[in-house]
């Protein structure tokens, strides 16, 4: 590294806008140069819980501080404006899951940081879970053969509370979506990550016991691959108390990797911990069957010897750095945030229309 230290600038006031604050804090090469909300009083507030400036306007805040990065944390139908302000105003952008909850708002944040020559990346920290990158490792090194199926299974639980902790929550306007949108768009990324490009989705999402919310508490998909691989998705928020999210991949030669993202109740940015760490839970490749529960106690102590909620968070940030530095793309790109979008509004198109849905949409 060569020494630079990054100005980093927070846009919007979430709950998950504070652990970002925290793993700001933990990079030797950062520092928190300010904050920015569409109120400004809670700007102030959080700038004075973390020692940093509060600002009227996204645009000054970069320009005045030479902030480097903007992390952008505002609700998902939010996250273009100040998006596009900040690449406008020549600072990098890394907006929080998922890149937004419309295609358009996409497409124009990737065209406008390309025209300006700023760098796009979405968070998806689950990436840099152990087990996560031992079953990418797994794929690259080719021991399961061609992947030939993917399945996603998320089952978990969103009580009233949870829905009236914010305004924005359960409302198409202001979130944008339901579980495809918010819960699940982190497996969503683990299995296009694993399986690539989609050809083809059909698609149902339901509401099943939420009747005070206007979105999906459910969906269920199948998917083509233009490899010619196949995979199902299954998310659901309705079942008490929150189960687990996995995804599993199975290839060609017959043997199979998985892993466990989210177990028991789910985690809520700023509301809980994550209940148990992340385990692979399926291995049945060849000579390494013998491993999981090695893996399980290794990866179990490494995600107790820090605060998980902040610790991958940081793990991303620091790759988005790098990039800054070493003129590569982070390992999450815009472009990529872009596919967990197209993936879950086909799903929504598809259930609309009840036909399946071509890609590229």
């Amino acid at each position: 590294m060569s020494g630079k230290i990054y100005n980093i600038s927070i846009a919007g006031c979430s709950k998950v806008a504070h652990l970002h604050a925290k793993a700001i804090a933990n990079i030797p090469n950062a520092r928190l140069s300010g904050v920015w909300n569409r109120t400004f009083e809670k700007a102030n507030d959080f700038a004075i819980q973390f020692k940093t400036r509060a600002y009227k306007d996204v645009s000054a805040m970069v320009k005045e501080n030479n902030t480097d990065l903007v992390i952008v944390c505002t609700a998902h139908p939010f996250h273009k404006q100040p998006a596009i302000e900040a690449a406008l105003a020549g600072a990098n952008v890394l907006v929080e899951k998922p890149l937004a909850s419309d295609l358009s708002d996409c497409d124009e944040m990737i065209n406008v940081c390309r025209a300006n020559k700023v760098k796009l990346g979405v968070i998806s920290q689950r990436r840099w879970y152990e087990p996560v990158q031992r079953v990418k490792s797994a794929i690259i090194d080719g021991k399961i053969g061609k992947p030939v199926l993917g399945v996603i299974t998320m089952l978990g639980w969103r009580d009233r509370a949870y829905y009236d902790s914010d305004s924005w929550r359960g409302t198409w306007e202001n979130e944008g979506g339901g579980v495809l949108v918010n819960q699940s768009p982190h497996q969503l990324d683990i299995l296009l990550w694993y399986m690539g490009e989609i050809d083809e989705v059909y698609g149902i999402w339901r509401n099943l016991n939420h009747p005070y919310i206007e979105v999906d508490d459910t969906a269920v998909a199948i998917v083509k691959f233009k490899s010619g691989a196949i995979g199902n998705i299954l998310v659901s928020n309705s079942q008490k108390p929150g189960l687990f999210g996995k995804v599993h991949i199975h290839g060609e030669n017959g043997a199979s990797a998985g892993v466990q993202t989210d177990g028991g109740a789910m985690f809520i940015a700023g509301r809980s911990a994550i209940a148990e760490p992340p385990v692979n839970d399926l291995w049945t490749i060849p000579g390494e069957e013998n491993l999981l529960n090695q893996w399980i106690a290794e990866d179990t102590r490494i995600f107790n010897s820090f605060d998980p909620t902040i610790r991958y968070m940081q793990l991303q940030i620091e790759d988005f750095l790098y990039s800054l530095e070493s003129g590569n793309d982070p390992a999450v790109t815009g472009i990529d945030g872009r596919r967990t979008v197209e993936l879950f509004t086909a799903i929504y198109r598809s259930s609309r229309d009840n036909m399946p849905v071509k890609f590229p949409l």
